[in-house]
């Protein structure tokens, strides 16, 4: 189970607390201290082809969409 799909399931379950709680107890994707599973974009969620660079955390496409508005130019 994606960790997106499980977002979605948790959404509906929100009117059922009890059933909400026994599906985060037994389905809850577990939090990653490491590997490449960390560095997820913050933008769109996307995991691969990171600019961490200057504290960013943005994928390489929502990094090339938005580098304009941050103040990034291009030279070439």
């Amino acid at each position: 189970m994606t960790q997106s799909s499980w977002r979605k399931l948790y959404k509906q379950l929100k009117a059922k607390p009890a059933i909400a709680r026994k599906f985060l107890k037994h389905n809850k994707p577990k939090e990653r201290k490491t590997g490449y599973a960390i560095h997820r974009c913050e933008r769109c969620g996307r995991i691969g082809a990171n600019v961490g660079q200057y504290g960013l955390n943005f994928c390489r496409q929502c990094f090339r969409e938005i580098a304009e508005e941050i103040g990034f130019k291009k030279y070439s």
